[in-house]
């Protein structure tokens, strides 16, 4: 699966088009029997919290292209045209189970969000080019103090992809799961007991400014953490807090060489990185320069993305995919042979995604999306299955 950075304040065909539509890159050559048009997804309140919750299934409808939202049914409705300045959106909330319960809904054939929040509804709202998301890394949105997260998703004809995601940010916890056509359960995203308190106080206690991405509420609840790269957008996280390593890297491939095989089922396909001045050039095995990356500051690391720009393509993007693993996991001064998929490798260098490496220390799995590129490796928290039975996205608790 190709994950993407989504942006909360992007609308919401901009974060589709960078999620799910590419969750099912490769997926319409895989046969299987037919998906049915709409899902069951149960969503079981283990929260133990009293507050009541609220469902948003929010997205982009794969048959038509347009954006919307589903109820309960999984009937599908439209965005109406939206304003400049933005307008308030319909209210596609469906009530969720009280603590202890669960609830079955239908899910359509979407790339989007299940959206679930505690004590309050999410305000959403519609400009001109459609929804606009929360975007708590704001101060003044109006869902800064809104205890809520998460899920992504793709449903199609060849079949389910669900994630649980760290990528904006670290929030209320939660499980995702499938039941596959054989009746087998498969699951992922669970916290380890005491992964709540353990995440915050292991980035509280980290130096260097990660402590400055955790956000509470006035009385000191946490409600979340975000993610390094909204840390360095809104200065809560140093600017420069990846650069030693960064200048580290580029002075060993300055002298050696760095071989990248993106594509596990195709080894003998590689790239060779050499450092000139500012610049990394990749060549493949005839020495034809492939593409070349200017040295990445952190922002381009965290957000793989402007620097290290990974477009839908065979050659830069695979080898960006894995230089933005690399940088995360801090591997690439460990070994010159990349993706490094070795654990016990991951966030070893005292420069390196301290956020990521908190999450995956919390997860029962180890498994998350902890940056858009965790998937190398498979590292990533995900089910899928070709023929699904059913769904499941479990509220946990917090601590």
């Amino acid at each position: 699966m190709l994950h993407r950075l989504t942006r909360p304040a992007l609308p919401l065909a901009a974060a589709a088009a960078l999620v799910g539509g590419l969750l099912a890159l490769g997926a319409q050559d895989r046969a299987g029997a037919a998906v049915p048009d709409t899902l069951a997804l149960t969503i079981t309140n283990d929260s133990g919290r009293s507050d009541p919750v609220y469902l948003y299934d929010l997205g982009t409808q794969l048959s038509s292209g347009q954006q919307g939202w589903a109820d309960a049914n999984g009937t599908f409705h439209a965005w109406p045209t939206g304003g400049n300045p933005p307008t308030p959106a319909p209210d596609a909330a469906i009530p969720g189970p009280a603590a202890g319960q669960s609830l079955t809904i239908r899910i359509p054939k979407f790339s989007g969000r299940i959206y679930f929040s505690y004590g309050q509804k999410l305000v959403f709202k519609l400009t001109t080019g459609g929804l606009v998301q929360p975007a708590v890394q704001n101060p003044s949105d109006p869902n800064r103090n809104i205890l809520f997260n998460w899920s992504e998703y793709t449903l199609n004809d060849s079949g389910l992809w669900l994630n649980s995601t760290q990528v904006d940010m670290f929030s209320a916890p939660y499980a995702v799961g499938v039941q596959r056509s054989d009746g087998s359960v498969s699951s992922t995203g669970h916290l380890k007991p005491g992964g709540w308190s353990g995440f915050f106080g292991a980035l509280r206690a980290q130096q260097g400014g990660w402590a400055g991405l955790v956000q509470t509420r006035s009385d000191g609840t946490f409600l979340r953490a975000l993610s390094p790269l909204y840390g360095v957008e809104t200065g809560a996280l140093p600017a420069g807090v990846m650069d030693d390593y960064v200048n580290r890297v580029w002075q060993k491939y300055s002298t050696q060489t760095l071989t990248v095989t993106p594509f596990a089922d195709r080894p003998d396909t590689k790239y060779y990185g050499r450092v000139s001045g500012n610049v990394m050039n990749f060549t493949d095995s005839s020495g034809t320069v492939v593409t070349s990356f200017q040295k990445p500051d952190a922002d381009s690391v965290f957000g793989c993305h402007k620097l290290l720009d990974a477009p839908n393509d065979q050659v830069r993007g695979p080898i960006s995919r894995t230089l933005c693993a690399g940088f995360n996991r801090s591997t690439l001064l460990v070994d010159a042979n990349q993706p490094d998929t070795r654990t016990a490798d991951f966030y070893q260098d005292s420069v390196t995604n301290q956020y990521a490496r908190a999450v995956h220390a919390q997860m029962a799995d180890g498994k998350a999306y902890a940056f858009a590129f965790d998937d190398v490796g498979d590292q990533e928290s995900l089910v899928q299955d070709g023929n699904p039975r059913q769904a499941y996205l479990t509220l946990d608790p917090l601590g």
